[in-house]
């Protein structure tokens, strides 16, 4: 079908959005949990340099959550919530 064509109410076009870097990273991150599968997928899918797409894959990489929820199930089938957090350490100052 052509870009643009006339119907009874007038013309009409098709608009043509080519995908985003990040919306390529995403469905890469869909697709594969390793990262360095993920750089070449999307790198692939807009066909650009993988420096480029890794830089960009770098920066949004979620860091590290403080609190995780897990839910385990013991031998009785009862479900047990439990939370785990990360504590980050504390860096003194140096006393001279």
């Amino acid at each position: 079908m052509a870009d643009s064509w006339e119907t009874k109410y007038g013309s009409r076009r098709v608009r043509h959005d080519p995908p985003t870097l990040k919306e390529a990273i995403v469905a890469a991150q869909g697709l594969s949990d390793q990262l360095a599968e993920q750089i070449e997928i999307a790198a692939g899918f807009l066909d650009l340099p993988v420096e480029v797409v890794r830089a960009e894959v770098l920066k949004s990489v979620a860091p590290r959550q403080a609190a995780r929820v897990v839910t385990t199930t013991s031998r009785e089938g009862a479900g047990r919530t439990v939370i785990v957090e990360r504590k980050t350490r504390r860096s003194r100052p140096n006393e001279a």
